[in-house]
């Protein structure tokens, strides 16, 4: 007598978190990770990640050098509305398809079944990379402020690129052991940093603006440009190219600023009705950030009291500057101790991203699997949680010899995470009609492509823009690399798949896929099964009897 195959049970989708380890399953996973965030946690994460206090503060130098108030507020609308632009697309995207994988997962899902391995490596590797950079900008970031925080007290400090980089370990250490202990500690931790985001940010710029003896016109803000990019006396590069080229490379401190929302997308798995939330943290957390990051930049600029003064801080910090001229040291210490502490919140956060985009590539395969580990107790991927640290450090270790390295990491990030976002987007332009079978609530209609064309143009432009160099005469020193580490990476990425990777790496289960591109639920026994037959048929029918016959 035959055996006959046992009916595969599923639970009644009664409840949000039913219908969330449903959908999780037609992905073909189990649900590990802890779902107990909401959608403003969701949007908090993204949020604080974003951190306009952070990518402000931490570049405001460069701005003031690669086309100064000028490039900074217009620059800032102009980049605020393309990124708009990207999170909606991605977002429609993350509606379909809530996991933890985030952008390599969509491209294996949204890929042609010959390409779908092959995008989501590409994707994942991109995407890990700029997790890595934007963790390291961030922190590396905080570890420049703080020990220019100590000169204003003590002015015979010195601070030496090892000094930095002992503080940066430290601070690494510090995100690592609060990512170790879960998702309880964490979620606590991002209520305090929404807090402080919005409400502790909002007061210092409100105080700047008030405190302020003088304030500059807005002739300034607006019409004041500036090239500091020529280096020991050198012509800047408005002189050597043109004004316009400063102002595309002045555009990186507001791109850098508006990255990290796909944090939204890594934590679905751990966000209930995530096929709403996770899109609806994607683009909140972008358009608040965009409103908000204008407010804190005009309070800055306006508050300028000194433009030389400013640029050539004795602090070598021109925020900490402006708040000295406004409060003076010992309020500009108490403000400026509050922004390092909305920075720390933006990498501890950043880490957290970080590594459930490890944990997921690891799942599937695209690092080594010993990074796909869940602590029972705590919950969380410890290991992968190590991993992003260690490479984080990793990637801050050419600052010892580079006096640009810090930008180079930025940019890195920025190229990584936006080609990373821009893939799938664009798989999914050319690939609509499998794209459209499978969309969530989340759902642009007759938008969807216009915007993901446009969005995908924009990330071209800026990858391109982002490699130029930004500082004159190009040596050693002032080279930027990230062409050459995005170059590396995009090598490595492709040879390995060539030489090796193509023949092991399968990407999300080969039968998950096709039934996303088909709409059908994978966990309903045969219903794959049922539904290719119907498309065969459906074939076979458009061929016509004659066809038919013939074959």
């Amino acid at each position: 007598m035959g055996l006959e195959e046992p009916p595969v049970e599923r639970r009644a989708s009664n409840s949000d978190e039913e219908r969330d380890e449903n959908r999780l399953a037609q992905f073909g996973y189990k649900q590990e990770l802890k779902r107990d965030w909401g959608l403003a946690h969701n949007f908090g994460v993204s949020f604080s990640i974003i951190s306009v206090i952070t990518g402000i503060s931490t570049l405001f130098s460069y701005g003031l050098n690669t086309g100064g108030p000028a490039v900074m507020s217009i620059g800032w609308i102009l980049v605020s509305f393309f990124t708009l632009l990207v999170a909606i697309a991605m977002a429609e995207i993350v509606s379909a398809i809530p996991t933890s994988g985030g952008p390599y997962f969509w491209a294996a899902m949204l890929a042609p079944p010959k390409w779908s391995p092959f995008a989501a490596w590409l994707t994942g590797w991109y995407n890990l990379l700029g997790q890595v950079a934007v963790t390291t900008g961030i922190s590396f970031g905080l570890a420049n402020l703080v020990p220019t925080a100590i000169t204003v007290k003590n002015p015979d400090f010195v601070p030496t690129p090892r000094v930095t980089i002992g503080i940066y370990a430290a601070i690494l250490v510090s995100h690592g052991i609060v990512n170790t202990f879960g998702v309880r500690v964490l979620r606590f931790l991002n209520n305090v940093s929404i807090v402080l985001h919005s409400a502790g940010i909002t007061a210092i710029c409100v105080a700047v603006l008030a405190k302020a003896p003088t304030h500059q016109p807005a002739s300034f803000v607006f019409g004041h440009f500036n090239d500091g990019t020529g280096v020991d006396g050198a012509d800047g590069w408005s002189i050597r190219a043109s004004p316009a080229y400063v102002a595309l490379c002045g555009a990186l401190l507001s791109q850098y600023t508006l990255t990290g929302f796909d944090a939204s997308a890594h934590l679905s798995e751990e966000t209930k009705k995530a096929s709403w939330s996770a899109p609806i943290g994607v683009v909140s957390s972008v358009g608040f950030s965009a409103l908000f990051g204008f407010f804190v930049l005009m309070a800055f600029l306006f508050s300028i009291q000194d433009f030389e003064r400013t640029l050539d801080s004795v602090y070598g910090q021109p925020v900490l500057q402006i708040l000295v001229d406004v409060a003076g040291e010992n309020g500009a210490l108490v403000l400026f101790t509050l922004i390092m502490v909305c920075v720390w919140h933006c990498g501890l956060f950043s880490m957290t991203s970080n590594s459930r985009m490890m944990f997921a590539f690891a799942r599937d395969g695209g690092i080594h699997p010993f990074f796909h580990k869940v602590d029972e107790r705590f919950r969380s991927p410890i290991r992968a949680v190590w991993l992003a640290a260690t490479l984080s450090f990793i990637l801050a270790l050419p600052s010892l010899g580079s006096s640009v390295a810090f930008a180079a990491a930025t940019s890195i990030a920025t190229i990584g995470l936006y080609i990373s976002y821009g893939l799938p987007i664009l798989i999914g332009v050319f690939c609509h009609q499998s794209f459209n079978a499978m969309k969530g609530p989340f759902n642009l209609g007759a938008l969807s492509r216009p915007i993901a064309i446009a969005a995908s143009l924009w990330i071209t432009f800026i990858t391109i823009v982002f490699c130029l160099p930004t500082a004159n005469p190009v040596t050693r020193e002032t080279l930027n690399y990230t062409p050459v580490a995005v170059g590396i990476l995009s090598i490595g990425a492709v040879g390995s798949w060539v030489l090796w990777a193509n023949r092991w790496f399968t990407g999300p289960a080969a039968e998950v896929a096709e039934a996303m591109r088909l709409g059908v639920d994978i966990t309903e026994p045969g219903a794959l099964e049922d539904r290719e037959k119907q498309e065969e048929e459906k074939k076979l029918a458009a061929k016509g009897p004659a066809d038919a016959v013939s074959e």
